[in-house]
């Protein structure tokens, strides 16, 4: 496969590897609401947010959806928008594989992007999640207006979307609802019993085989062929069923070529996303800032071109249903935390600068208190839940690559979990005992966790700190700052000794 090359791309594509593990740390006075919701709201650099994030949640995201910088060459008050070419791929391309090992094997990513970056875009995200997976790329009408400034009017946005595995995707996916339009295509002229009815296998078509140019005798009288070069829609083995059964419609004074008819109980409910949204279904930057975000905040200067809760309702219902897990790491005002919050799934969202608590905390405080703009009458929103604010924390590793004394022992024990096993921590970590996986049972000794048992509160292996641990029969992994048991009882009581901070490593 074709690989997009620049001038930092070897040092780019190691960065998430080298880009330090951090806690992340409550903040109590910015959190709102229920405190148990699971929904997170993260301050700080989204690269490091988003490292922060893995031990928890690696392989549990639902849906990702981005708004990146676009990279327009143009000043913005809250972004950097002005990057060089390779820098703007530095900046993606970290982040883009730290999201990928975020989502779950039926998740997507959603990104917003236009012309200037969006095809170098789709070549780096070609690669990271790879082209099989590549979903769709969706117009997106972010204008109903016009510049008569400019050469060509830019009306419409990209929507690249891939899979972490298409084909499971597509089986997981959700359809739409039909609009008006396509709902009223069902219609039932001739009062049928079983209800509405369209049109399937209907008329003609402009390619076939001589067997799909059977004579058909209408209730009038008249009997028919297909014009020449045209053929039925159908064979006649279908046809001969459908009319057996009543589903065949001649018009009203049966005298018009035949319809099959298809009706509404039995076509599968709503409709195959398209790739054109026309502003009327997905909303525009203008409708954002001036019908919502001008209300619902009128002392907070918007964002210039904020992204409508129309658009992301559209992403948030094909791509997951009630309950699971929405991320935004470029979360600017709050749209896709607000909308994952009125739709009833989790979200975390990730917001560099103070903006996080300008813009985001005050919008989905009003999310909370139940605000009737954007999508909330549409989904029946009337306020509840809530969420906890977050700041990135210390470095697990200091500059000299000992544990940072500040580390508490559960979000070590969920890094080392992690890093181990591959899989997100589950456990309460009051336990120097950390869990089985595959058969290994993985130990820690560090902070304390043993009390006084010892001297250097049981962070050194020994024989008396061994018989203290919760038993484990099997292999075993301990995580500790020295070991005192010789090679020969660490391989009877088959023990592998990690020393921390040595053997320990930050993905």
């Amino acid at each position: 496969m074709p690989l997009l090359h620049w001038l930092t791309r070897d040092e780019d594509i190691h960065t998430a590897t080298h880009t330090p593990y951090r806690l992340l740390e409550q903040v109590a006075e910015h959190s709102h609401g229920e405190p148990d919701t699971g929904n997170m709201l993260v301050q700080g650099d989204n690269l490091d947010a988003l490292k922060a994030l893995l031990p928890y949640y690696a392989g549990k995201v639902k849906c990702i959806f981005i708004d990146p910088p676009y990279n327009t060459r143009s000043a913005f008050e809250h972004y950097d928008d002005n990057l060089e070419h390779a820098k703007w791929l530095a900046l993606m391309y970290p982040r883009l594989e730290l999201l990928h090992s975020l989502l779950s094997e039926d998740g997507s990513i959603w990104v917003t992007i236009d012309d200037n970056e969006g095809h170098y875009l789709k070549v780096i995200m070609d690669e990271v999640f790879g082209r099989k997976n590549f979903i769709a790329t969706i117009a997106w009408e972010k204008d109903k207006g016009g510049r008569g400034d400019a050469d060509i009017s830019s009306s419409h946005d990209m929507v690249l979307a891939y899979a972490i595995n298409r084909k499971i995707w597509a089986t997981k996916r959700n359809l739409l609802e039909r609009n008006v339009v396509q709902a009223g295509r069902f219609r039932n002229p001739d009062n049928d019993p079983r209800g509405a009815w369209r049109q399937g296998d209907d008329g003609t078509a402009k390619s076939g085989t001589d067997k799909q140019r059977f004579p058909i005798t209408l209730p009038s009288g008249r009997v028919v062929r297909p014009k020449v070069g045209r053929y039925w829609a159908f064979s006649e083995e279908t046809f001969n069923l459908a009319l057996a059964e009543g589903r065949v419609y001649f018009g009203r004074n049966g005298d018009r070529l035949p319809v099959i008819k298809r009706y509404a109980d039995v076509v599968r409910e709503g409709v195959a996303p398209r790739t054109w949204w026309p502003a009327e279904e997905a909303g525009t930057n203008q409708s954002a800032k001036r019908d919502h975000l001008r209300k619902l905040l009128p002392d907070i200067e918007p964002f210039a071109t904020p992204k409508p809760e129309q658009l992301l309702r559209l992403i948030v219902h094909i791509s997951t249903n009630p309950g699971e897990l929405v991320l935004d790491s470029f979360l600017g005002s709050g749209t896709t935390a607000a909308v994952a919050h009125k739709m009833g799934r989790r979200y975390i969202g990730i917001e560099m600068g103070n903006h996080a608590i300008t813009h985001c905390v005050p919008r989905l405080q009003k999310v909370i208190e139940g605000e009737q703009g954007g999508i909330s009458e549409a989904v029946g929103w009337q306020g509840g839940g809530g969420f906890r604010f977050y700041k990135l924390g210390v470095p697990v590793f200091d500059e000299n690559g000992q544990v940072s004394p500040c580390i508490r022992f559960a979000p070590l024990a969920a890094h080392l979990w992690f890093v181990s096993t591959g899989i997100p921590y589950k456990g309460s970590a009051t336990s120097p005992f950390l869990g089985e996986h595959e058969d290994v049972g993985y130990y820690l000794l560090f902070n304390g966790i043993l009390g006084d048992l010892t001297a250097d509160g049981g962070n050194v292996l020994t024989g008396r700190i061994l018989a203290s641990l919760p038993n484990h029969d099997g292999q075993k992994v301990i995580f500790g700052e020295s070991c005192r048991l010789s090679a020969e009882r660490l391989q009877a009581e088959r023990i592998t000794f990690r020393q921390i901070p040595y053997e320990i490593k930050a993905r």
